[in-house]
């Protein structure tokens, strides 16, 4: 099953989707540009809809805005699947003081939130939300696995190997994926097909892409979002690559909207829509209705579909 924020839904019930997208975010690193205008995250929803889009994968964690109170809602009045995370982002995009009351029994904290509930991230010791997590979303550090990653990689593993559920991995710049994947599998015991590496088109790469897809992982292209704009023009490039290698069954596409100024409804857009509107509709002129497929609709069903223990 795949856990949404209005219950578990069968994999086939998903539909066309975006594979890892922000509603709401806010960071210190982003100062300024949060994601937290709910009618603005409803716009953005009902903009996506109306292109085709039926269900989005939120990544953002713990402590950084995610408003867990709001989800449902607009899943409701959207009609949108909305997958929601639990998980903990680089040290950096943290208050030190909130940082470490997250840190404390950070494993039990990621199994709540994926079996009861999630919390209110001003609240993370208050009682469950009736929206429960999954997903789990956690971040390496650029080209290696600095201290702070290390030990929320571990967390994650013990939530995995608890409840079953995905992994999904900020690779910083997009670099590092093939060590991050050694050490949820190798050395943490996590299957690959339970591990999404994002940012994979910020570091545009083929052979470590290659390598990532041969392991089983599943491989994460967020753009089109400002974040990643160095390198979009690179994006179809990759995608063919991987397609003609034979691993167009691993590949999920998402927008990534991190900003106010990314959104099509408030800001300067393209926003989540675009994600439909035009990256699909060229992936169907270059690849076909088959891939196509694949990458917005069977590959998100397999990527977020979890045996679930809690």
């Amino acid at each position: 099953m795949i856990r949404t924020v209005l219950g578990d839904i069968a994999p086939d019930e998903l539909g066309v989707t975006d594979s890892h997208d922000h509603l709401f975010f806010a960071s210190v690193k982003l100062a300024g540009q949060e994601l937290d205008d709910a009618a603005a995250a409803g716009a953005e929803l009902r903009a996506f809809a109306a292109a085709g889009g039926q269900a989005l994968a939120q990544w953002t964690p713990m402590g950084l805005g995610r408003r867990a109170e709001e989800l449902p809602a607009l899943s409701r009045a959207t009609g949108v699947h909305i997958i929601a995370a639990t998980g903990l982002h680089q040290a950096g995009h943290y208050p030190p003081e909130r940082l470490a009351v997250l840190l404390d029994g950070l494993a039990e904290r990621f199994i709540a939130e994926l079996g009861e509930g999630l919390r209110l991230d001003e609240q993370p010791d208050g009682a469950p939300l009736p929206a429960r997590a999954g997903l789990i979303k956690v971040a390496g550090d650029f080209h290696q696995m600095d201290r702070h990653a290390s030990a929320v990689f571990e967390a994650a593993a013990a939530a995995h190997h608890a409840t079953g559920a995905t992994i999904a991995v900020h690779l910083e710049g997009g670099t590092h994926p093939l060590g991050a994947l050694t050490t949820l599998h190798d050395r943490l015991g996590v299957p690959s097909g339970s591990v999404i590496l994002g940012h994979l088109n910020r570091f545009p790469d083929p052979g470590p892409h290659r390598e990532a897809a041969e392991a089983g992982a599943f491989l994460g292209f967020d753009g089109p979002s400002r974040a990643n704009h160095a390198t979009d023009w690179r994006l179809f490039d990759l995608l063919g690559a991987l397609v003609e290698a034979g691993h167009a069954e691993q590949v999920l596409l998402g927008g990534d909207t991190t900003s106010a100024a990314a959104r099509a409804a408030s800001g300067g857009g393209p926003g989540i829509p675009f994600l439909l509107t035009d990256i699909r509709a060229r992936a169907l002129r270059d690849f076909g209705p088959e891939t196509a497929d694949a990458v917005f609709r069977r590959n998100p069903a397999r990527a977020f579909d979890t045996d679930w223990r809690l």
